[in-house]
């Protein structure tokens, strides 16, 4: 029986995005992992955190914290880059089954650490090499998931990146929760929160080997049989569908236009060709603002955040940010299903940013005119106070705007408008920036909370609406066009040569069809 068309036609892309997005959970779960395992108490006593007095080093929990957190970033730093070149050589699967293999070795290393005297030096290098792993997949995976889904629905497919993102976060949040007020002094504290993260790398290593290559990076490496098979096997079509020849022809095309345009010229070529070194700008600054909005600061010290608005106590803190990663989750899905391909970029994300600045400021306000009694975020207190039920459900409202834009859609923009041929160097600059900027504010985060107060949200508002809204503004709407359409887009080409080079690739495919279907019919003579 066939399968209604409007229902499961691209079940196949769905499917590959589900299992390469399996290493974006890890993204989202390993940010949210180590603000809440190091503010536990007794990793901090385990760990030489405590003075000789017995009491909590603030600076020396903050640096410690920030270092957990930071040095993922780092690693992912130069996994984003290093990804760019090997998904170019050997593809967009195989790079990510390799690196998903170098961050099971971190995983397994930041599990095992115990030694109070070298425990830490264990976990900084299982994180760094989880980074590695990390930073090469959040480059490589929107790029594989983007090349495989057709334009209509592509925003839609991409845009789940952001749903893992905070479906890792969230699971890590409460995760901590159960430790938090399950486990009081064990090893396990740590090694449940680290050694989870085996469990996602795990599946998305499997289920790499039921998914096909990208069709796209097979055409630009002249490899067109398997791309023709693999782009009918994605859109469930034959391989002489007239749909399907004239997507590949539109591809061929455009790789064709990018071979002609860097003939005998180099690297310096794909960042500073024709149409090309704005892409990259904005591929750079759209990172650098997104890591500025103040999410990230949440995302990582969400328990930290929360008992500094008043919710105090590990089970306070704890579930409050637990409650925020549920509504992070909800609000990301609904965007991405109902709203992406609905409202455009570009208002997204200026929506987006005037919705997170504007509460962030009447958080500022409200911390500044009620701040909370001082009290220990480990030592249970009383519930919250009507002040901070306040804040809390701002910071609610603010990441059901952070996740209607500026949370989804730049991995969404960024994966829309690089061309085949540079579209992994594209991703991987863009992973890089974001990954950089991610550890700044993740190494500057404990201290601005620790000396900044209220004055954070204020500066985070600022960003959000004098340099975010602005932004917003200012870029080129990508919604329901194609991929190869952001050539003209963005000046590489006239829209009148890409027409004409799309009708001679798309004859040249459609007399190679004729030919096999004459070659079939003869055969199908010769056997009667």
């Amino acid at each position: 029986m066939a399968v209604p068309d409007g229902v499961f036609k691209n079940i196949r892309v769905y499917w590959l995005a589900f299992i390469v997005y399996w290493g974006i959970v890890l993204f989202g779960y390993d940010t949210g992992i180590g603000g809440g395992v190091v503010n536990n108490s007794y990793f901090q006593e385990h760990f030489g955190l405590f003075d000789a007095n017995g009491k909590k080093n603030t600076a020396r929990v903050n640096e410690v914290s920030s270092n957990v957190v930071s040095v993922l970033q780092a690693g992912a730093f130069f996994g984003a880059l290093g990804s760019a070149p090997l998904s170019a050589k050997i593809g967009r699967k195989y790079t990510l089954f390799a690196f998903s293999v170098i961050f099971v070795v971190g995983a397994i290393l930041t599990t095992v650490a115990s030694s109070p005297t070298t425990g830490l030096g264990e976990i900084y290098a299982g994180r760094v090499i989880s980074g590695i792993g990390i930073g090469a997949i959040s480059a490589v995976a929107p790029a594989f998931v983007s090349e495989c889904s057709p334009k209509d629905v592509r925003g839609r497919i991409t845009g789940c990146f952001q749903i893992m993102v905070a479906v890792g976060v969230m699971i890590s949040y409460f995760i901590n929760f159960g430790v938090g007020i399950h486990i009081v002094r064990s090893v396990n504290i740590w090694r449940i929160p680290f050694g989870f993260q085996l469990v996602p790398a795990g599946i998305m290593c499997f289920g790499l080997l039921t998914v096909k290559e990208s069709p796209r990076w097979l055409a630009s490496v002249d490899r067109h049989k398997e791309a023709l098979d693999n782009l009918a096997y994605l859109r469930r079509e034959p391989i002489d569908s007239e749909s399907v020849l004239a997507e590949l022809a539109e591809i061929d095309a455009a790789i064709m236009e990018e071979r002609e345009s860097r003939k005998g010229l180099g690297l310096k070529e794909a960042f500073f060709g024709k149409g090309n070194f704005v892409r990259f700008a904005i591929a750079f600054t759209i990172f650098l603002l997104q890591q500025w909005a103040g999410q990230n600061s949440v995302n990582y010290y969400a328990p930290q955040i929360f008992a500094s608005i008043g919710f105090t106590g590990t089970k306070n803190s704890l579930l409050a940010s637990g409650i925020y990663g549920v509504v992070k989750v909800v609000a990301t899905a609904l965007f991405i299903f109902f709203g992406v391909e609905t409202l455009g970029r570009r208002l997204s994300l200026f929506i987006s940013a005037m919705g997170m600045g504007t509460l962030f400021f009447i958080i500022g306000a409200i911390l500044k005119t009620h701040p909370p009694p001082s009290t220990d975020a480990n030592v249970a207190a009383p519930d919250p106070p009507p002040a901070s039920k306040a804040m809390a459900a701002m910071l609610y409202i603010y990441v059901c705007f952070y996740s209607m834009g500026w949370g989804p859609l730049p991995w969404v923009y960024v994966s829309d408008i690089f061309p085949t041929r540079t579209r992994h160097y594209g991703l991987a600059l863009a992973s890089s920036s974001q990954w950089l900027w991610n550890f700044v504010v993740s190494k500057v985060t404990p201290d601005m909370i620790t000396n900044l107060g209220y004055k954070i949200f204020l500066m985070f508002a600022t960003v959000n609406i004098g340099a975010m809204a602005v932004f917003s503004l200012l870029i080129p709407e990508t919604k329901g066009r194609s991929l190869e359409e952001m050539d003209v887009i963005f000046g590489s080409i006239s829209a009148e040569q890409r027409q004409a080079d799309i009708d001679r690739q798309q004859n040249g495919n459609l007399d190679h069809g004729e030919e096999k279907h004459s070659q079939r019919s003869d055969s199908v003579d010769a056997k009667v």
